[in-house]
């Protein structure tokens, strides 16, 4: 038995059996359904795991190397996932799933659509490149966060990914879709060819900042799939850490207009304690009445192995931290 735990552990050695054993003997498991009121089909499909499953074997060990491949629920003692609807804990270093309950279901993303708006800038944008704000990006849904830019605003586009991911600022997210996209349209079908790239076939995006539609869709394996594409870019990450950010852009006439901002992460405020030997980079949280409370993270191990976490539609604030926090206690377990 020593010679096969690696230093992993008897709970660990016993997680990657079973999902060994799911991988060869449930190959098109789907997990159990879950029965709440959503305005498109919810039947569960495996997303990245159907894609390889459809490739020729040849192909299968390179499209599928270093991913973890989650093809149902995988359960532990020590987790207890009550009130959302779907979470996963991945081992990103060891491509093992630790966690997963409903991992394929479709379910509205929120503001962690965001991840998916800054992977497009980031691979068709220069962080030095000036955008300029236009009516299109005017937003007048109350109660949704927003940097307040007015048409004829103009900022780099290193600014207005700050302001996307720390204070999850909607406006902008337009304002990045017009000016890298050509239009928004157009950055959606970039959105939603990235998505079928990255193998998230459960996804579908309406819009570049996740307010509700009916037609904006994922899963939490998907926004693994995604975010782990999304920590490849260094600047994501640095973004990602801050905690809070200062700058400066300007208005149509030159004029200066400071920001001040505040990262919408609990963990990274201090105001929620991160589980000993954990060390939270950052992540993109969101929240609407019709998709929940919802968070995804990427965290590190006391031997610097990341991890990446997912909880969607949490019953509130409280409990989607709350919840988080509980897989992310399993990383030293």
């Amino acid at each position: 038995m020593l010679s096969l735990t690696f230093g992993l552990g008897q709970n660990r050695v016993r997680r990657r059996i079973f999902s060994c054993l799911l991988f060869l003997l449930n190959m098109t498991a789907c997990g159990n359904k879950l029965q709440y009121d959503m305005p498109y089909d919810t039947k569960a499909k495996s997303s990245a795991f159907n894609v390889v499953q459809g490739r020729d074997t040849n192909v299968l060990d390179p499209f599928s190397k270093d991913l973890c491949i989650a093809t149902g629920d995988i359960n532990t003692e020590n987790i207890t996932i009550e009130t959302a609807y779907s979470a996963v804990l991945f081992d990103v270093k060891n491509s093992e799933v630790m966690y997963a309950k409903a991992p394929h279901e479709k379910l509205f993303p929120a503001s962690i659509t965001k991840v998916m708006t800054a992977i497009i800038a980031l691979k068709n944008g220069s962080l030095d490149q000036l955008l300029t704000a236009s009516n299109s990006g005017i937003i007048d849904e109350e109660g949704v966060t927003l940097a307040g830019i007015k048409p004829g605003d103009t900022m780099t586009l290193e600014q207005a990914l700050h302001l996307l991911l720390i204070s999850s600022a909607n406006d902008v997210a337009l304002m990045i879709a017009e000016n890298i996209g050509g239009t928004v349209e157009h950055f959606l079908e970039m959105m939603n060819d990235e998505a079928k790239r990255l193998g998230a076939t459960n996804t579908n995006f309406a819009n570049p900042h996740g307010l509700t539609d009916p037609d904006h869709y994922t899963t939490a394996y998907d926004l693994y799939l995604i975010f782990n594409e999304a920590i490849k870019y260094d600047k994501f990450n640095e973004i990602i850490h801050m905690s809070e950010y200062q700058t400066i852009y300007y208005d149509k006439n030159g004029n200066e207009k400071k920001k001040t901002i505040k990262t919408t992460n609990r963990y990274l405020r201090g105001t929620v304690e991160t589980p000993e030997n954990v060390t939270i980079i950052g992540g993109k949280s969101g929240t609407t009445m019709a998709a929940g409370s919802c968070l995804i993270i990427l965290s590190k191990d006391a031997k610097g192995s990341s991890y990446i976490s997912v909880i969607l539609h949490s019953k509130n604030i409280d409990e989607l931290y709350k919840e988080m926090t509980t897989l992310l206690e399993e990383i030293n377990k």
